[in-house]
């Protein structure tokens, strides 16, 4: 049995977790769960995260090709498409929200009902959408409707919170955590890919009036019927009573806001500064780079997603990757290289995103490789650094912040410098990313525990 221990900044004795080879053991060192493994979790964690991306993605997608004109056909096609961008990022300004709220929801009702909660309003949220009448039919009531579901969907990625990944990072053998750490986090790719492949296909079959008039709906039809599929599949795991047990036995349960700030403030706020550089380069490789090729390149819609498509199978190799070379070099070190490779290629975004469709799709498919290899290890990065009985809403609120800061806004802010001022705006944002994260760990060596 290997015993390892969190570290906590403000100077309090190590606690220590044990760990033996990936099965978890209880506290009074019987093995009463040694059959769950933690390729067992690794499961439900894939697929919890593949769901929500799916769906975060459609979202995504549709706010460039859809939305501008369903929903601001009164704007020119730039402006109706940072308005979508607006928008968008009501989600992540809901997310911090929907954790604190959940919080309170599960330490009075259970998880189970908190999960059951969050995903059904994420799945009516989405199938509201779907249903959504357009801005010629009801007006401005669209625009209000549209983003209050756009709100209601970033409850519900908060309240989404189930403890799977801390629970997989702790349950981890030692010499493993990189490699576990980046299973959960190929629900991106995996999402972004089914997301992509459904608007390719749409897009291709069908007229721009058949696909703006009623084929976009079909995106958000699937994302709903995932959701379901997703729902029960999480609950049938988190439900049980080994699971349940286990995650008690790790203290992953909800803790007050309030008591979580005070005292691990700063881990928050570190924590989320960590992993700024690959959620900087989040957006501005999937949804920034559709929206620039729309208003700005003769090249084809379908023809561009299909690239994505393959950068998104380029993201899974990299995200792959980063586990066996986290398991080598250390997580910090990994994060810490990739930021530096991310302001690099900083460097050379504008040239490649106006070097013509060779340049453009260079750009899509190095940006999707380092985003793999960043965002491998991004959630690794918030679990080790917190006290116990605080990892589970801390690792959260973290991730929250870290989407809001990043991320949110980053389409947005991309587009509308670099419509107005030049691409060399898409440079500054992906190199103060990159600054957050080396400042991040530089402030916290322990953040980080190889």
């Amino acid at each position: 049995m290997t015993t390892t221990s969190s570290i906590s900044p403000q100077g309090a004795q190590p606690v220590p977790n044990t760990s033996g080879n990936g099965a978890s053991l209880s506290q009074s060192g019987d093995a009463d769960h040694s059959h769950i493994a933690p390729g067992e979790i690794a499961v439900g964690v894939v697929i919890g995260r593949a769901s929500e991306y799916f769906d975060f993605f459609v979202y995504g997608i549709a706010s460039v090709l859809v939305f501008p004109y369903v929903f601001f056909p009164f704007e020119q096609r730039l402006e109706g498409i940072l308005y979508a961008f607006v928008v968008f990022s009501f989600a992540f300004i809901a997310r911090p929200f929907g954790t604190v709220i959940s919080m309170a929801i599960q330490r009075r009702f259970g998880r189970e009902t908190k999960l059951t909660i969050a995903l059904f309003l994420l799945g009516t949220s989405t199938a509201g959408i779907a249903f959504l009448p357009g801005y010629e039919s009801i007006g401005f009531t669209a625009i209000v409707l549209l983003s209050v579901f756009r709100f209601c969907q970033g409850l519900a990625l908060g309240g989404s919170w189930d403890g799977l990944p801390s629970l997989l990072a702790l349950n981890a053998p030692p010499n493993r955590r990189g490699w576990y750490a980046m299973l959960g986090q190929l629900g991106a790719p995996i999402g972004f890919f089914i997301a992509s492949a459904l608007f390719a296909y749409l897009y291709a079959s069908l007229s721009i009036k058949e696909f703006l008039d009623w084929g976009w709906r079909y995106t958000f039809y699937v994302a709903f019927a995932i959701n379901v599929v997703a729902l029960f599949a999480r609950l049938r795991l988190v439900a049980t009573e080994e699971y349940s047990r286990l995650l008690e036995e790790r203290e992953l349960q909800p803790t007050s806001v309030v008591e979580l700030t005070r005292s691990q403030g700063a881990n928050l706020l570190i924590g989320a500064f960590a992993a700024l550089a690959s959620y900087a380069l989040f957006h501005l490789i999937t949804v920034f780079p559709l929206s620039w090729i729309t208003l700005y390149s003769d090249q084809s819609i379908t023809e561009f997603l299909v690239v994505q498509m393959i950068g998104a199978v380029f993201c899974a190799g990299g995200i792959v990757a980063s586990g066996l070379i986290a398991d080598r070099v250390g997580r910090r070190f990994t994060l810490g290289g990739l930021a530096a490779m991310i302001a690099v290629f900083s460097g050379f975004a504008p040239t490649l995103l106006d070097g013509g469709r060779i340049g453009q799709d260079v750009f899509i498919l190095l940006g999707f490789v380092l985003l793999g290899l960043s965002y491998g290890q991004a959630a690794g990065a918030v679990t080790s650094n917190f006290e116990p009985k605080y990892r589970y809403t801390g690792a959260a609120l973290t991730a929250d912040l870290a989407w809001l800061i990043g991320a949110a806004f980053a389409p947005l802010v991309a587009l509308g410098l670099s419509a107005n001022f030049g691409l060399a705006y898409v440079s500054v944002y992906l190199l103060s990313g990159a600054a957050g994260t080396l400042a991040a760990l530089g402030l916290n060596r322990a953040l980080v525990r190889d």
